[in-house]
């Protein structure tokens, strides 16, 4: 008698995963938001920020493709806009994860659940 639990070693590889997970989408996106934050203060030295009125990011940003290509071109809004995307895109991934675990040990309740929770991100990111 080992204590050996054949179920149990998957469920704490799986938790270690989805922590590795959170972790680095995390570490990730601070890094790019920090890197693009550096990138912005030289590309545009004479930046004048108000607080009194609110301009958004340009339409531009708004399309996953034109953040991509500008952020491997160094754009540094494009850059700080993807670090953005990473942190959104990270519980995603989790809660994906998640669902191929429950998948993998058969639990067909929060198989169903983390389905619609994950109908629920996609059908938000969609609108």
């Amino acid at each position: 008698m080992n204590g050996y639990n054949p179920g149990t070693d998957t469920k704490k590889d799986m938790k270690i995963w989805i922590s590795l997970i959170l972790r680095t989408g995390v570490i990730v996106s601070a890094v790019l938001i920090f890197f693009g934050g550096i990138l912005f203060s030289f590309q545009h030295p004479d930046a004048v920020f108000s607080f009194k009125s609110f301009n958004g990011e340009p339409e531009w940003l708004h399309i996953a493709s034109s953040v991509f290509s500008g952020a491997l071109e160094f754009k540094s809004m494009a850059v700080i806009q993807l670090g953005i995307l990473v942190l959104i895109s990270t519980p995603i991934i989790r809660v994906i994860f998640s669902f191929i675990e429950f998948l993998l040990h058969r639990d067909w309740m929060f198989v169903v659940i983390t389905a619609v929770v994950i109908c629920a991100l996609f059908y938000s990111l969609l609108q």
